[in-house]
């Protein structure tokens, strides 16, 4: 093992949706200026969809198969759940989950382990670094520019046995990542799930086509708690067919936004709370934001915390609308793997649990 590196750890935190030949790029430099580097596989947790297709543990693999074993030996994968409405608690995610492993990996504890942050220059790097000040930086030239988002759209689409030929040629992906992108996509329902909801978004798109400029979609989000319960819908169609969801929806042009969460909320979950009640255990509201919250478009969604006096018999539900089904789950069973878009992170900001 060569002793001369200049750092003892090297992170680089990425998406890799795939997992490309810049990424590539970026490891094998990592590795050559430290003995052993961190990768945070980020958007983790979370169900596949358009822009996440692939789970961290899919990812980690197609990492593993393009480095040899001593290079393997020096890599540690670790998945890292997006924060998106709280940098802070983002950052501080990094921060421990980085310190941890230097303490289980670090052999030498009379001197301070030497970190650096790699990534692409002139990138969201930088925003990176601005954050960890506390670490050195490595700057990586990115490798042709290469970017993830149109190889991830030619994979899924009907060309894809030649996309996937034109990819090695062109040299964008490490031939093992083709190799098992091609099984992929002939033995996992995930790819057959994902062709699914992509000629969705791409029919809901044309329909706005016509418009001078992209629109922006505004709709309401009912975060109803009670007893330590939280009511959720299973979706009935595409988006997010078959994930737990907020119950809320569109809001139609004449609406005031409460009016509007309150009429979703019962025809998705048939609650007959009186509004009165419902308007009176209002707790907060915000606004969730996030350019990538939804395949669909630029959606901004208005969410209302009610919270309802403790009752040892929780109200009566049942799925309707667009909702297969209607549910009080307990706070501590929700997953965000089985939740739809952002609705794990926007529970998690409402309760002030994020």
């Amino acid at each position: 093992m060569p002793i001369d590196k200049k750092f003892d750890f090297a992170v680089f935190i990425g998406r890799f949706q795939p997992f490309h030949q810049g990424h590539l790029q970026v490891i094998q430099s990592g590795l050559k200026q430290a003995d052993k580097l961190i990768v945070l596989i980020g958007s983790s947790w979370q169900a596949r969809n358009p822009r996440n297709p692939w789970l961290h543990s899919e990812r980690e693999h197609m990492i593993r198969t393009c480095l040899s074993e001593d290079e393997n030996q020096r890599l540690i994968c670790v998945p890292l759940m997006d924060v998106p409405y709280n940098d802070e608690v983002w950052v501080r995610n990094v921060q421990t989950t980085v310190s941890g492993l230097v303490t289980a990996h670090y052999s030498t504890p009379h001197k301070p382990a030497k970190i650096a942050l790699i990534g692409h220059k002139k990138d969201q790097t930088g925003f990176y670094l601005s954050l960890f000040p506390q670490w050195q930086s490595i700057g990586v030239d990115n490798y042709r520019s290469i970017s993830a988002t149109p190889i991830r759209e030619a994979f899924f689409s009907q060309g894809k046995e030649q996309e996937l030929g034109a990819m090695i040629n062109d040299g964008l992906l490490p031939a093992p990542v083709v190799s098992w992108l091609d099984e992929f996509s002939r033995s996992s329902p995930g790819y057959a799930q994902i062709c699914e909801e992509i000629a969705f978004v791409h029919k809901y798109k044309t329909a706005w086509e016509a418009a001078p400029y992209a629109p922006t979609f505004v709709t309401v989000d009912a975060v109803l708690v009670q007893s330590g319960h939280i009511l959720l819908v299973e979706r009935r169609a595409n988006p997010g067919k078959g994930l737990w969801a907020l119950p809320g929806g569109f809001v139609d042009p004449h609406e005031r936004l409460l009016d509007a969460c309150l009429r979703e909320l019962r025809e998705e979950t048939r609650l007959k709370v009186p509004a009165p009640v419902l308007k009176g255990s209002i707790r907060k509201q915000a606004v969730f934001d996030d350019p990538y919250r939804s395949a669909r478009g630029r959606t901004i969604t208005h969410a209302f915390y009610i919270e309802l006096e403790p009752n040892a018999s929780l109200p009566k539900v049942k799925g309707s609308d667009d909702a297969r089904q209607a549910c009080w789950m307990p706070l501590g069973d929700l997953k965000p793997q089985d939740m739809f878009e952002d609705h794990y992170f926007v529970i998690q900001d409402m309760l002030g649990t994020g």
